[in-house]
Parts: C-alpha cells; structure tokens; sequence
C-alpha cells in the first residue's frame, strides 16, 4: 500500500479516532475475544479510525506476540470499514520488529512512540524515525512526547521523509507547534497531518483547532463514545455552547480526576470501560489500579456527562 490513501482517510474523520485498551482476562493473559468486542463495538460506535496498541493499549506491556495478535484481531474487527494503525517503539531494533509485525498483521499504518529511555540528539531521532519508516511500506506517524522533542527543522527532515505523514504531538507546547507547523508549510509541499495527542485531547482541541490542528486521539471514545462523538460533532460544526458544556460538566471533571493519579490516564480509562459493561480486565504493571473512591467519582462524571447529553435533545 502507499500512505495517500491512509493520510486521505484520516485527514477528514467522520468521528473520533478511537485508542481502544487491550483486554486482559483473570489471569492476566490478553483477551483476545473481549478486545476484538471491544474495538468492533467502538467501530460501529462511529471512530474514524482504530489506533491499536498504542499509549491507551499499553504497548510498554506487551509481548511481540501478544501485540501481532491484537493488531490482527484490530483488523479483523474493523473489517475494512475504518483504518487500523499500530503502534511502535522503543529502541529502533525492536521498533522495526514491532512495525514489521503490524504490517504482517494487517495493519493500514504504524504509530512510532518515543524511544525506549534514552535521551537522543536531533540527528540521532531523525535517523531513528527513518529507519522505521524504510522498514515496511506502511506510512508512519511520529509521536512527539517526553524524550523525543523535535525542533522545527527536524520535522521538516521527517516531512521530507518517505513513507512519514504526520506528527502527533503529546508534548503540549503551542509555540513550538506553530513554527513547526508553519515551517513544513514553508518547505515541503503536500499536505502533512497534525493530531493533537495530549492526554484527554478533547480539552485542548479548540487551543490546537486554532493552529489549524483538526485530528485529535480520543481516550474518552473508549468508554463514553456518544459524549465523544457529539463533543467532535459540536466542534466540527461551530456548535460552541455544546462544546462549553461537556467542557464543562465532564471532561473538565475528568480531567480533574486523572490528575489524582500517575498512570491514570490508562488506568482511569480501562476502569470507565468496565463501568460501562465490559469487562477488559485490569492494567498490567508497572501501572496501578485506581483506588475504589475514584472510580466511584469516574461513574459519577460519567453519569453527568451522559445526562448532559439528554438535556441538549
């Protein structure tokens, strides 16, 4: 395949882009048939696109052959009616294995994550992310977050980069994104595709909607999909006060209430999907289960979120 069609398809989303959590059962292992519910269900839900074992998937605590395995159950779920993109990360060894795994599973595209631990150069990342890309022919999408920070002039060496389509930034700062957006403009045609990354992105989509910076990965979807979808509905069509009030009245909350724990940002999520009738199991260490006040407070925003939803009917 070649990256147009995968960069054509995620560039005008009908929905949320989807970060489903990876099943696991009792004892731990991967659940493979209660993950491929999982995504099957968020498909059907409206996500414009499946990114499988990624942050929210806990790449960091799978197995190669756990993650082949979840990438082609992905696929098989989405049955050709959304993109399925894969992770891929740490050193750039494993992160070819991992890319080369998704490709034989099926995937439509590879999601590269930091690398694992230590601290590179400028030209160090640059030679990391291309290696990736010339791995497979699968188009990639650069994770910029912790320890792989890129200056303007790197992205435009990752633009220029065959098989490269896009940055995802989880680093949250809007002057940096605005000279690298505007530098890439500057000096390498076609289009390049930015998605807003950071943790809850829903509550710092209309700072990046302002940069031009329409996609964004919902972590919310997986366990409230009709608040994600009317929240990227409302946004979309310039539905201003229906954005201010799940702002408001739940993702706002939830946020409040992820920052009560490290790790909460999967954990918090994974604990909503079971709130909401699917048992996914819990997360693996090195995170940590929320604590049962907490998850009582999550099934209350929940609740709030989804009656705000009746009052706008």
């Amino acid at each position: 395949m070649t990256s147009a069609p995968l960069a054509a398809r995620l560039n005008l989303p009908s929905g949320p882009l989807f970060f489903p959590v990876t099943a696991y059962g009792p004892d731990g292992s991967v659940d493979l048939d209660t993950y491929r519910t999982h995504v099957r269900r968020g498909v059907e839900a409206g996500a414009a696109a499946v990114f499988a074992c990624c942050g929210t998937g806990e790449f960091h605590a799978l197995t190669p052959e756990e993650f082949e395995a979840c990438v082609q159950v992905a696929v098989e779920a989405a049955e050709g009616r959304v993109p399925v993109v894969a992770g891929a990360g740490y050193g750039t060894a494993l992160a070819v294995r991992y890319a080369r795994l998704a490709e034989a599973a099926g995937a439509d595209g590879l999601l590269a994550m930091p690398p694992y631990l230590v601290v590179a150069g400028q030209e160090g990342l640059l030679r990391h992310y291309r290696e990736i890309a010339a791995a497979t022919a699968l188009p990639v999408i650069v994770y910029q977050r912790d320890n792989a920070v890129f200056t303007p002039e790197t992205v435009v060496g990752l633009a220029r980069t065959d098989g490269i389509i896009g940055l995802k930034d989880g680093l949250g700062d809007l002057d940096l994104m605005q000279r690298v957006i505007s530098a890439v403009r500057s000096e390498v045609p076609g289009d390049f595709l930015y998605f807003n990354g950071l943790p809850t992105a829903e509550q710092t989509q209309l700072a990046y909607r302002a940069l031009g910076v329409t996609l964004y990965s919902s972590a919310v979807f997986c366990f409230a999909p009709e608040i994600a979808l009317a929240f990227h509905q409302a946004l979309r069509g310039g539905d201003d006060s229906t954005v201010e009030k799940l702002l408001d009245g739940f993702y706002r909350p939830f946020v409040e209430l992820r920052a009560q724990g490290r790790g909460y940002a999967v954990a918090l999520v994974k604990a909503g999907v079971r709130l909401r009738g699917l048992d996914v199991g819990e997360v693996r260490p090195p995170l940590h289960e929320p604590t049962g006040d907490h998850v009582k407070q999550l099934a209350e925003v929940i609740e709030r979120g989804y009656a705000l939803l009746e009052e706008a009917k």
